[in-house]
């Protein structure tokens, strides 16, 4: 997507990025696909097109909605979408028995109450480092202000997720090193034979 918006000349607005248009490569590597309602801007200069509003309901950017104005930054409203929907499991539009809640709404509270466990995918079964999912929340809530002046660029956001990719790493390590660690300890903790 920071490709797309920044290194193809002119720049592409994908339109609908959402979960069911990411695909994974074997290695996990994440590829966009689906660019029917893709546009690209006129020249390197442009940076919105007028259109008709288009796209995936609960990822839609409410100003594109709106306005019909399309930007970079609309692509960055859905990414935002697709990072809450990626750390909460639960879907962009919630269905409930009360009617329809939108993940921004449901998450609102959620992060009042400062309670990550309630907001994390229940699957990951407490296997993540804290630090490293506030961040993920955070980047995912800098791209979903409702106008999209108040939203970072995509080059910002990617090297927010490296920032926190490797952080993530440092904990993968920390707890692999303990385990090892516990591990060795066990062994050289064994009384001795007599």
């Amino acid at each position: 997507l920071e490709y797309m918006h920044n290194g193809c000349r002119p720049p592409i607005v994908h339109r609908d990025l959402k979960s069911s248009n990411i695909l994974l490569t074997e290695n996990l590597q994440a590829k966009i696909s689906d660019f029917g309602l893709s546009k690209a801007f006129a020249t390197e200069a442009d940076s919105h097109v007028i259109t008709v509003p288009a796209g995936t309901p609960g990822y839609i950017d409410p100003e594109f909605r709106e306005s019909g104005n399309l930007n970079k930054k609309s692509d960055v409203y859905s990414f935002g979408i697709l990072l809450c929907e990626l750390i909460t499991g639960q879907p962009p539009i919630i269905r409930g028995h009360k009617g329809h809640t939108h993940i921004l709404q449901w998450l609102s509270p959620l992060i009042e109450k400062g309670d990550i466990q309630s907001i994390i995918d229940p699957r990951l079964q407490g296997e993540f480092s804290t630090n490293c999912a506030w961040k993920v929340l955070e980047i995912a809530l800098s791209c979903v202000p409702p106008t999209s002046i108040q939203r970072p660029d995509m080059s910002d956001i990617l090297g927010e997720l490296k920032e926190c990719l490797a952080m993530e790493m440092s904990f993968e390590m920390s707890i692999r090193g303990s385990v090892e660690m516990s591990l060795v300890l066990g062994t050289d903790m064994a009384p001795n034979l007599r």
